[in-house]
């Protein structure tokens, strides 16, 4: 798994060398940064779609709720981001020194099973902007494969897991 992980991240990574990739990588790495476009989307979500309103608070809840137990995961398994001897440069900062789960990819997958399941719109729209963020994440340098597999596996559970309570049902304990 470490070769595996090792060798997709380098050819991901190469990818950043053309410059406008590396532009978009970056663009989509710093919009995603603490969850940002995903809460922005979800408030812009709860104003407009006033019918659903309450559903759209409670989606934009559970994409931060997935967020921080993304950095909860960081703080106790400690995986060191990518980088070192013979490695190239990330091309962009981060805000947190470890890497296991990318939080990136956390509130991404988070967001695409929430507000996916509030309009057919967001179900078509979400999901390929979530996969270019997640895979930006490696272009940019900054989180292996299996960093990004963990993190979109644990928002979409937690997303699932939420789903009743979003929709304005109750979740039994």
């Amino acid at each position: 798994m470490h070769d595996m992980d090792h060798r997709l991240l380098s050819a991901l990574r190469d990818c950043g060398t053309d410059p406008r990739v590396a532009t978009a990588a970056r663009v989509l790495s710093w919009s995603g940064e603490h969850a940002a476009l995903w809460i922005a989307a979800g408030l812009v979500g709860a104003a407009a779609d006033r019918e659903r309103r309450g559903a759209w608070l409670r989606g934009t809840a559970l994409t931060a709720a997935a967020h921080l137990a993304s950095m909860g995961v960081k703080r106790i398994v400690r995986r060191p981001r990518p980088g070192g001897t013979g490695s190239a440069e990330p091309l962009v900062r981060t805000a947190g020194r470890h890497s296991f789960p990318s939080s990136h990819a956390t509130s991404a997958a988070a967001a695409t099973v929430a507000y996916g399941a509030l309009r057919p719109a967001g179900a078509r729209l979400v999901p390929p902007l979530a996969a270019a963020m997640c895979v930006s994440r490696m272009v940019v340098g900054v989180h292996y494969p299996s960093d990004v597999a963990a993190g979109a596996a644990l928002g979409a559970l937690t997303a699932r897991a939420g789903a009743a309570w979003m929709k304005g049902g109750r979740v039994d304990a």
